[in-house]
C-alpha cells in the first residue's frame, strides 16, 4: 500500500499507470457534499492510499516513490507490509456491488488531525468531540493553552499515527 499526498490518489494512480506499474485505486460513489449541487461523485475509499502490487526491486520501488504525489510505502522497519490478494479481490468485489460502503477511519477523541481545506488549511490540531451534524470541534495546543474550533468534518484529514513524531515544530524568536 502506497502513501499519496492528500487528495493525490488519482495523480499517483495515472503516473503508475503511465509507469506500467499495476495499481489499484478503490472508489466509491457518494453524495457530492457541497450544498449548491445535488449529485454523486466517486472518492477513493481510502483517501490519501492506492494499492501497488510490486516485486519491490530497489529499482522498482524508486520509480514508485519519484511518482508525482507519492509518499512512501506503508510498512514498518523491515520494509513494506504486503495486503494479502485475497483482500483486495474482496474490496474489488465490494466498490462494484450496489451496496452502500462505509469505512471504519470514524475519529476519536485525541486523534491528531490537519484541516486539508479552507481558511484554516494546514493547521494541525486534535480531535475533541463532534460539534453537530457534519461538524467537529479541534483544539491546537500551544505552551499549555489551547485554542479551539469547529469546523466541517470533511475539511479534515487524521494524521497517521507514525508520523505524530514529525509533527514537533520549533520556534525561536528572533
Amino acid at each position: 500500500m502506497l502513501h499519496t499526498k492528500s487528495r493525490h490518489e488519482n495523480v499517483v494512480n495515472d503516473g503508475l499507470l503511465r509507469k506500467s506499474v499495476e495499481v489499484y485505486l478503490p472508489k466509491i460513489t457518494v453524495p457530492s457534499k457541497r450544498r449548491d449541487r445535488k449529485k454523486t461523485i466517486r472518492v477513493p475509499l481510502f483517501p490519501g492510499y492506492v494499492f501497488v502490487k510490486t516485486d519491490l526491486h530497489p529499482n522498482t520501488h524508486l520509480e514508485i516513490v519519484k511518482v508525482a504525489g507519492a509518499v512512501r510505502f506503508i510498512g514498518n522497519k523491515q520494509g513494506p507490509l504486503p495486503i494479502p490478494e485475497e483482500t483486495v479481490g474482496s474490496l474489488k468485489i465490494l466498490v462494484t456491488s450496489d451496496r452502500t460502503v462505509t469505512t471504519g477511519n470514524k475519529l476519536q477523541k485525541g486523534d491528531r488531525v490537519m484541516v486539508i481545506n479552507g481558511p484554516l488549511e494546514g493547521v494541525i490540531g486534535t480531535f475533541v468531540r463532534s460539534g453537530g451534524t457534519g461538524r467537529i470541534v479541534v483544539n491546537v495546543d500551544a505552551l499549555g493553552q489551547y485554542a479551539g474550533v469547529e469546523i466541517s468534518e470533511e475539511d479534515i484529514e487524521i494524521i497517521p499515527k507514525m508520523y505524530h513524531n514529525y509533527l514537533t515544530f520549533y520556534y525561536v524568536s528572533g
